[in-house]
């Protein structure tokens, strides 16, 4: 095995502003206060009924732009709405621009509750079934387009747990909401001090670690960690993963590639590494 990595045959490892926005939201329920990871404000057409459909948080207040035809999907999120007993508002383009915070909310905005945190060691303790478990560890990714791609890409590969840093790192804005489509309603989140403790604590747990990394003579073809509980781990946009965060992986692999470019965008690399770990 190359890079003093183990093989596939599991070696031993290695060691607007916002006074403006609450003033529109204000007509009902205020806007929640941000704490955690986010997620309070949802935008998107698909999000915010996923949000309603998955009703795993309160949904405060769903807001429309008065010129949105209530039909398709808008007609389905106000008969969620209802059967929540959540208030459904319409407002003038003009208010509602004030509220959105993504570049397009398609006309509907959700506010509710923040998205619950998780912690590491009751995700994997010895009394819950974790063999199966599969996590996406974040070392630093930034742009909200990025992480809302990774996220939806993550729960449809059955990736369920979603490890973040406290800095450094975008939280659940309404863009990364939007982005989503949705899958923040059925991923668990993790908010960690730093990314390299993070892998420590799930190494301590029996948790196997990949990281993606252009730069590995391994592919994620040679990933062969069937029947254990495993984190695949993500770095920045440009910089990739940190000498840090690299050096605490148990595992280093790349993406084949047959074309001219240099890399793939982290959310598309991330999309192929996951559905190749998956299968």
């Amino acid at each position: 095995m190359n890079h003093g990595r183990r093989s596939s045959s599991l070696p031993k490892r290695r060691q607007v502003n916002d006074r403006q926005r609450k003033t529109v939201a204000q007509g009902g329920m205020k806007s929640p206060e941000r704490r955690g990871v986010g997620g309070e404000q949802v935008e998107g057409r698909q999000a915010v009924r996923e949000l309603l459909k998955a009703n795993r948080r309160r949904a405060y207040e769903v807001f429309l732009d008065q010129t949105v035809e209530r039909t398709g999907i808008v007609a389905e999120i106000a008969s969620l709405a209802l059967d929540r007993r959540v208030p459904l508002k319409e407002l003038s383009s003009s208010k509602f621009d004030l509220l959105c915070r993504s570049e397009s909310s398609q006309g509907v905005i959700a506010m509710a509750e923040p998205l619950r945190l998780y912690d590491i060691n009751s995700i994997f303790s010895k009394d819950s079934d974790s063999k199966e478990k599969k996590v996406v560890v974040l070392d630093h990714v930034i742009d909200p387009r990025n992480l809302g791609s990774i996220l939806r890409s993550a729960e449809c590969a059955g990736f369920e747990y979603i490890v973040l840093p406290e800095r450094r790192s975008t939280k659940i804005t309404p863009t990364v909401a939007k982005t989503s489509v949705g899958a923040i309603e059925y991923l668990k989140f993790v908010l960690v001090p730093g990314v390299a403790g993070a892998l420590e604590e799930l190494k301590k747990l029996g948790v196997w670690s990949v990281g993606l990394d252009p730069e590995a003579t391994d592919t994620v073809w040679d990933v062969n960690l069937d029947g254990v509980p495993l984190a695949l781990v993500l770095g920045s946009e440009g910089k990739g993963l940190s000498r840090l965060v690299r050096q605490r992986c148990d595992y280093l692999a790349s993406i084949p590639q047959f074309g001219h470019l240099d890399s793939l965008n982290v959310s598309a690399a991330a999309s192929v590494a996951m559905f190749t770990i998956s299968r």
